[in-house]
């Protein structure tokens, strides 16, 4: 198939899963058209499948903002009619299922019809879309997709709860690559930032208040009073770093955090993790959480949203309830102080990992598509 993906080029979810997607798609003979107003951040590989086209945006003095959603519906008009696209992708339902549904009109007019397909991920129905400025917009640009995906059984309900919307909402969950996304030998790596042994507890994140990065030190420090010889390693940037180094410097723990930054190759780090903490305020699927199992590494996680589908408790680690730091602090040190726990949470943890096999949900995608696609040819 000719297929058009549209995201964020962000380093959120829902840039990460498209991109992914687009890739995957690329690798079993589909010809690929990203859409976006900067490359993505995971777009990093060349491939005679996939093309990057980006949405130029003029200023005009007449427009305070730029209007991207116009110009991106322009951008699809564009692609749909000379990259013979047989089908358009969306990822994020604000303003991109707006726009695809502008574009479509506008290809209607010319008697061509293109199926189009919308992944909701998160905060555009649980943050934004909730918004009374968005949220007919975003009733109405849903159900008027000829398909509409959710990435977990939680964001069904929730687009449900919050919207009055009359299309039908598949659930088809997020991915990973097991053969990137697995233990390796890291002991050289380790031992540089571990000298004498000491434990190592990860966090990945975009550092946003919801990530609950202070939290995450708080609850590191408690993993330091039980006696755990320990280091955490902070993988990730954003607004609450600041927040995260003042928490660390108030309890006196710098010695043993490590800020870490952005990382492209965060499998490297996973790789010497002995334990995996997020303690989220909002998460829809929980990705992060999913790589680190795919890792074999045992997840602490807040019982929010998503993650409850992800990391099963007592099996691949604990849930608890949110800003709970005790609940967490005491299953880390049952953890990271029980071999043979935490060979089992480690083995469990992979092991379901493999259910989210990006060759197994990207074959649902693409069962997606053709049903999507023989509806609207009945029609």
């Amino acid at each position: 198939m000719n297929i058009g993906i549209v995201c964020y080029p962000t380093f959120g979810g829902s840039g990460v899963v498209a991109t992914e997607l687009a890739k995957v798609l690329a690798s079993k003979g589909h010809k690929i058209h990203v859409l976006s107003y900067q490359r993505p951040a995971r777009l990093d590989t060349l491939d005679s499948n996939i093309s990057y086209h980006e949405v130029s945006i003029n200023s005009y003095p007449l427009f305070e903002y730029p209007p991207y959603a116009l110009a991106l519906a322009s951008q699809m008009v564009n692609l749909i009619e000379f990259q013979n696209l047989d089908l358009l992708h969306v990822h994020y339902a604000l303003p991109h299922a707006t726009s695809a549904y502008l574009a479509k009109q506008i290809m209607a007019e010319r008697g061509i019809s293109v199926p189009v397909v919308t992944t909701l991920h998160g905060t555009d129905i649980t943050l934004v879309g909730r918004d009374p400025s968005y949220k007919h917009v975003v009733e109405f640009s849903i159900d008027k997709s000829d398909g509409v995906t959710a990435v977990s059984e939680y964001l069904k309900r929730e687009t449900y709860s919050h919207f009055d919307i009359k299309q039908d909402i598949k659930v088809i969950p997020n991915f990973i690559d097991l053969d990137r996304f697995k233990k390796s030998n890291k002991s050289h790596f380790k031992k540089a930032i571990c000298p004498n042994g000491e434990k190592v507890v990860v966090h990945v994140s975009n550092f946003r208040k919801v990530k609950r990065v202070p939290e995450v030190v708080s609850v590191f420090a408690k993993i330091l009073e039980h006696g755990i010889e320990a280091k955490l390693l902070l993988v990730g940037d954003g607004p609450d770093r600041q927040k995260a180094e003042q928490q660390c410097r108030d309890l006196g723990i710098c010695e043993h955090t490590r800020f870490l930054g952005k990382l492209d190759e965060v499998e490297e780090v996973l790789s010497i993790a002995d334990l995996f903490l997020i303690p989220s305020g909002s998460e829809t699927f929980g990705l992060a959480a999913l790589e680190a199992m795919s890792c074999s590494v045992p997840v602490i996680s807040s019982n929010i949203g998503g993650l409850p589908e992800v990391n099963i408790e007592g099996e691949t680690g604990y849930l608890c309830d949110l800003d709970d730091i005790e609940c967490m602090a005491n299953h880390a040190k049952n953890i990271l102080t029980d071999d043979a726990l935490h060979l089992r949470l480690s083995e469990n943890a992979r092991r379901r990992a493999e259910l989210f096999n990006q060759d197994k949900v990207v074959g649902s995608y693409e069962s997606f598509y053709q049903e999507v696609s023989k509806q609207l040819v009945n029609i």
